[in-house]
């Protein structure tokens, strides 16, 4: 099956230390290593990009999920916080952390409608199995 749509970027210079920009200039950004990690934090950072990216992409699929079961979402939002931890084998892996907040649907259902969108979801599909993610909702 062909892609319905693909975004190309580039990174240049020294990886975490150099530069990163979409093929048509609307993502253009310094990289650096954050000061957590011995970086001088002057830019922003692959783990940045990824949970900017998974929190519009599983908000999405949110918005989805709930047109489909006649839900009302209000005035949603969905956080994601993405780690980055060394693992056994001398590289790195990420895990992320979803915080859904849909403050007028109540608790077990705004959870269950964050259940399926992270069935939907392209992001949490490409992850699944390859990294830990959490899915919760919240309240505020």
């Amino acid at each position: 099956m062909s892609p319905a749509y693909t975004a190309e970027a580039i990174a240049t210079g020294a990886g975490r230390e150099g530069r990163t920009r979409t093929d048509d200039g609307r993502v253009d950004l310094q990289l650096a290593i954050p000061t957590e990690l011995g970086g001088s934090g002057d830019g922003s950072n692959p783990e940045q990009l990824f949970a900017a990216g998974y929190a519009a992409c599983f908000h999405s699929a949110l918005q989805l999920v709930a047109r489909q079961q006649k839900v009302a979402l209000g005035d949603s939002s969905v956080g994601a916080k993405v780690g980055i931890s060394p693992n056994d084998a001398g590289g790195f892996v990420l895990n992320v952390d979803l915080e859904v907040v849909i403050p007028e649907v109540e608790h077990d259902a705004a959870q269950a409608l964050a259940d399926a969108a992270h069935l939907v979801c392209p992001y949490s599909n490409a992850v699944r199995g390859n990294i830990d993610v959490t899915v919760t909702v919240t309240d505020d």
